[in-house]
């Protein structure tokens, strides 16, 4: 077992739930494992994480591969129910509610659609020679996608997906494909920008809330109370942390409320505020670490199945850590996507804890595959 990778995940799953408690502290906080406040909820999700974490390690290896495809339609059938079960939450219909608890579907379906693709591409005889044999893994990726953006209105869970071009290129995918859609996104910008794509088209694509952080973004509107505002404030908290921070609990920014979403989608926000420039670099040198790790495991498989999912893993960490830092920063478009281990959410954490440990099993049993 890589109990490294194990205390990576430990780690940063305990100190975003320290920063959980920072963000909603007051003077008159009851206790971190209180049920009054989102850090004694949080806890609860790490235990019931922890435990799901290691029921999964006592699994066999081969259930994923054998189940690959059925798990990946259940996926697909609950994802086209969702929006139908889901109530209005911001203009999003991507959470279904039991009593108290709520869950998100879509954090669920990177995971068996990582799967899914494993399963097909380690197929015996397998290999990428040309774009005809991308179609079904890219189609696998194009619909829970499609549905996830059109049918619950879930822009951020959605471009998740295209984390799933790395592991194609890791596999044989040539790297034209990826410049190209480097090139259309920059073309796209550009067009965006000069104003030569119609409002009536964007709206049939974007939510007016999306439009508006797009435009706030690209310096074409200025909207600091506005679409700017959770940017705005995530930076000035962030400045005002300075080297060494405010000390924990000690956020001014933080405790009088200012930045909305602190500690779900804007939670690095807390992070900079209270531990400073120092703090920050140590939290992303950890992240860095684990997916370093990530990586070299995906190097260490021994088939191909267990590589593509160990690389489709690195890539979905990598995309939410840089996107959700990215758009706190005020680098990238406010798109709502929680920073692994540190957003408060049991959704989320219980997605990254599926994605990982299903991981680590396979890894665990790579020795038996050198025989």
């Amino acid at each position: 077992m890589d109990w490294v990778t194990i205390f990576l995940f430990l780690i940063l799953a305990l100190f975003g739930w320290m920063n959980i408690y920072g963000a909603g502290y007051s003077f008159e906080q009851t206790s971190i494992f209180s049920f009054s406040n989102r850090a004694g909820k949080q806890f609860v999700w790490l235990m019931t994480a922890v435990v799901l974490g290691f029921a999964i390690l006592l699994i066999d290896e081969k259930t994923y591969d054998v189940l690959g495809y059925w798990l990946y339609g259940a996926t697909i059938l609950l994802l086209l129910v969702t929006p139908i079960l889901a109530h209005d939450i911001k203009g999003s219909l991507s959470w279904i509610t039991f009593g108290p608890i709520s869950l998100q579907p879509a954090e669920f379906a990177k995971c068996f659609t990582a799967i899914a693709i494993a399963k097909y591409m380690g197929r015996y005889g397998y290999q990428v020679r040309s774009w005809r044999d991308l179609v079904v893994p890219c189609a696998m990726v194009l619909l829970p996608m499609f549905i996830i953006m059109v049918l619950q209105r879930e822009t951020g869970s959605a471009l998740v997906f295209l984390a799933f071009l790395l592991p194609l290129y890791r596999q044989g995918m040539t790297g034209k494909i990826m410049a190209a859609g480097v090139i259309a996104i920059v073309v796209g910008v550009v067009v965006l920008k000069v104003g030569l794509i119609p409002d009536s088209m964007l709206d049939k694509v974007l939510q007016p809330h999306q439009k508006t952080r797009i435009e706030v973004l690209l310096g074409m509107k200025e909207d600091p109370t506005g679409a700017g505002y959770n940017v705005n404030q995530s930076l000035i908290a962030i400045g005002s942390g300075g080297f060494f921070g405010k000390g924990y609990l000690n956020g001014t920014q933080t405790k009088l409320k200012f930045v909305p979403e602190q500690d779900t989608d804007f939670i690095f926000c807390t992070v900079g505020e209270e531990w400073g420039f120092f703090g920050s670099t140590i939290v992303l040198l950890l992240y860095l670490a684990f997916i370093l790790r990530l990586i070299m495991i995906a190097e260490r498989q021994r088939d191909i199945f267990s590589q593509v999912y160990a690389y489709a893993v690195a890539s979905i960490f990598l995309v939410h850590l840089t996107i959700n830092v990215g758009m706190v920063l005020g680098l990238l478009p406010v798109i709502g996507i929680p920073l692994p281990m540190f957003s408060y959410g049991g959704s989320s954490l219980w997605g990254f804890t599926l994605l990982l440990f299903i991981l680590l099993r396979l890894d665990a049993s790579r020795v038996n595959k050198l025989h």
